[in-house]
């Protein structure tokens, strides 16, 4: 069998689903790889490294396409929807893997299980103790919570430590962080290592003790809930009353805050407003929004997806592919994570999709030209 991989066609998209490292573990598996020439370089990853590490390269997209029977993905059909026309090139059969966005795109996952295509999407995979070695999405948060810290300190008007010096005592910045999953907790430990005070939230209460052990005061507002996670471990959407509740009970945290960082996203949906203009305009002037769901609609009321804006002196950054800007580590996790799901859908060189297996019932979305995933289906449904 041989796999490819391909070029990502997302604007300013530098990752790579397969870095050189992870090539002779592939073979290991029974797989030829081939890799389209250029796909690393967003990495600072030549086509020799590969060439090094017994790939293929090969110069032309549809030529990899037509020829392969696994195509990895970054970003895959739905995820981007620049790479569409790779549907009508991909060989009759073939198996795509990468990140898919299928919940919130179910038009493009109709037209991924139209094709024939057996199609992985990896951003669901469930949240179970054996899987946590292939969860993509807690690999890019984690890239994303340190660089969410990184850009606050790049435009943040004061530095992060307190510092007693002969010119005088500076004090620490407070950072808020809104959301303690793997992003949040990241933020937290990077806040904490250049000396800020830090403070964080969750509506799980369960987070508690983990944003202590980074060494953050746990902020409770008497509305945590249990509730607030589904059975996959996936975020759910609350009530419009329960973000109402909440930015009111955030809102005195914030305003004497010098940093707060969002990352609360529901897959699927709309990220919840949890920063609301008026939040923005109690901020001291020179204090820093980082919005980390941006993408999603974002959490505060005015971000702008992409840009740095300044809004009455506080700046507001909406962060957008967070994980793209450290492309080197965050393509070597990210391929990690995709040799780790490979090993429990190969064996002996050919496919082994055993639907009884929860990583694969969890991830698997289309076979045989329907749409088989439960979450993706009820989503389909929905729209």
């Amino acid at each position: 069998m041989k796999i490819g991989i391909v070029k990502e066609t997302f604007p300013g998209e530098r990752r790579v689903a397969i870095v050189p490292q992870n090539v002779a573990d592939l073979k290991k598996l029974g797989l030829d790889v081939v890799i389209e020439s250029g796909a690393g370089s967003g990495a600072s990853i030549g086509d020799n490294d590969y060439k090094k590490a017994g790939a293929e390269v090969v110069s032309k997209r549809e030529e990899i396409l037509k020829n392969v029977d696994i195509v990895c993905y970054v970003r895959g059909p739905g995820a981007d929807k620049n790479n569409l026309n790779d549907l009508d090139v991909i060989k009759k059969g073939a198996t795509i893997v990468g990140m898919m966005d299928p919940l919130a795109n179910t038009d493009i996952i109709q037209k991924v299980a139209k094709s024939g295509l057996t199609a992985f999407a990896l951003e669901l995979m469930p949240r179970v103790t054996r899987a946590q070695s292939m969860d993509v999405l807690s690999s890019m948060a984690t890239i994303a919570g340190y660089r969410a810290v990184i850009v606050a300190a790049d435009i943040f008007s004061r530095i992060f430590p307190m510092l007693m010096t002969a010119a005088g005592t500076l004090l620490p910045a407070k950072v808020f962080i809104i959301g303690a999953g793997v992003a949040g907790l990241q933020a937290i430990t990077v806040a904490k290592r250049l000396g800020a005070s830090v403070e964080a939230y969750d509506v799980r209460p369960e987070v508690k003790e983990q944003v202590q052990s980074c060494g953050a005061k746990f902020i409770e507002f008497g509305l945590e809930t249990k509730e607030s996670s589904e059975k996959s471990g996936y975020a759910k959407a609350m009530s419009e009353d329960f973000y109402k509740k909440q930015r009111e009970m955030m809102l005195k945290v914030i305003e004497s805050s010098d940093i707060v960082i969002t990352t609360a996203a529901v897959p699927g949906k709309k990220a919840p407003v949890l920063v609301t203009k008026e939040m923005v305009e109690r901020m001291r002037p020179g204090s820093v929004v980082i919005d980390l769901a941006a993408e999603g609609g974002g959490n505060c009321e005015i971000t702008s997806p992409g840009e740095i804006i300044d809004h009455k002196g506080v700046k507001i950054a909406g962060l957008v592919n967070a994980p793209s800007n450290i492309p080197a580590h965050a393509s070597q996790m990210y391929s990690n994570n995709i040799k780790n799901f490979l090993k429990i859908i190969v064996k002996d060189g050919r496919l082994n999709i055993d639907a009884a297996d929860e990583i694969v019932k969890g991830t698997l979305v289309t076979q045989n030209s329907e749409i088989i995933n439960d979450m993706v289906k009820k989503a389909l449904a929905k729209s």
